[in-house]
């Protein structure tokens, strides 16, 4: 009975990632106009997503099963608890409509289980985490250089709007979808594989078709906040985001690194915005907002799946009492901040203060 609420969770997560991760990879294409309807992109995603988990999305199932934490300990009811963790995250993000990292929520939920136990593998995990920064950094750096190089070939009308920009863009938004399809569908599938529910063949083959199916379902919300919420893309720009994405998940995920691809899309799109209008594109709320779920969403997802391990399992008192004091902490500190920025702008509004 165990079993089938964990695959069940699964399957709702890997849903999730469809709206999330997936998603967001097409954001670019439909964002410039490559492809006009949402649904048009959302089919597509759903496609590539799916061939990139069934031909090349073994490495990362294998790292997320065993590569954080020693398999012996993953069993059906840690597999419940990290699902549970990460898809409460992962859900809660897309109800915002903010294209969240499923790596990071997945990876910090398995942390969360591997601190309660003590059996962390801490430098795989510390080389997890340096590529989580080291990769969205590089995205932005190439979107940066090279769409300055864009804007001075548009200035002197070497870049006209051409029907192979359409599909250039169209295309590369495709193996975009494909590299989320290698890299994310492991997030959802990599626990049951560790806990031996099912191999890496039937995994990937379950966790993409439906990946791709959440992507069609769930996704139209994550399109629209990648696609034309940050900035308004043109062909040749959006050529340039989807294919720096496309190449450096697809890389990561050849040697097993599970990488936030929202991120690295993200990240592209802000160094296009800087290219384009220098650093007032830190300024819109969205981007902020992006950046702060970034941060929160690992520790979310390990918090979680920490005190449910204390609360089910190992049934600690102390550690339950001290982390939920943590939770209810960190929560009262943000409300207070909000109301304090509340109070702030009031006074401001009203023409009081200094």
């Amino acid at each position: 009975m165990l079993e089938y609420f964990a695959i069940a969770i699964s399957l709702f997560f890997a849903m999730n990632i469809g709206a999330s991760g997936a998603a967001a990879s097409m954001g670019v294409a439909y964002g410039a106009g490559a492809i006009k309807k949402a649904w048009q992109a959302l089919l597509l995603c759903a496609i590539g997503v799916y061939s990139g988990a069934v031909l090349g999305g073994g490495e990362v199932v294998k790292t997320i099963s065993s590569g954080i934490m020693p398999q012996e300990y993953i069993t059906v009811k840690i597999v419940i608890i990290i699902l549970i963790s990460a898809t409460s995250s992962l859900f809660f993000a897309n109800l915002l409509g903010i294209p969240l990292s499923t790596s990071e929520v997945t990876v910090g939920a398995v942390v969360g289980v591997g601190m309660a136990y003590k059996v962390l593998y801490v430098n795989s995990l510390l080389v997890i985490i340096t590529f989580w920064v080291i990769v969205p950094l590089i995205a932005f750096v190439i979107a940066l250089i090279f769409g300055k190089l864009l804007y001075k070939l548009q200035h002197r009308g070497l870049l006209k709007d051409r029907p192979i920009l359409t599909l250039l863009l169209v295309l590369a938004g495709f193996f975009e979808a494909f590299s989320a399809g290698m890299n994310n569908v492991a997030n959802a599938v990599g626990p049951l594989v560790g806990a031996g529910m099912m191999d890496v063949s039937m995994g990937i083959m379950l966790g993409g078709a439906f990946v791709a199916l959440g992507a069609i379902l769930l996704g139209k919300r994550v399109l629209e906040t990648n696609g034309k919420k940050i900035i308004r893309f043109q062909k040749a720009e959006g050529i340039l985001i989807s294919s720096t994405g496309a190449l450096l998940v697809g890389i990561s995920s050849i040697f097993g690194l599970p990488v936030p691809l929202t991120q690295v899309t993200s990240s592209s799109i802000i160094g296009i915005g800087m290219a384009k209008n220098g650093k007032q594109i830190f300024h819109k709320h969205i981007v902020k907002k992006i950046i702060r779920i970034w941060v929160v969403s690992p520790i979310f997802s390990l918090a979680i799946s920490y005190f449910l391990v204390q609360l089910f399992l190992e049934k600690d008192l102390y550690a339950i009492i001290l982390n939920g004091s943590i939770i209810v902490g960190t929560l009262g500190v943000i409300s207070l901040m909000r109301t304090m920025r509340e109070e702030e702008q009031s006074i401001y509004d009203a023409g009081e203060g200094i």
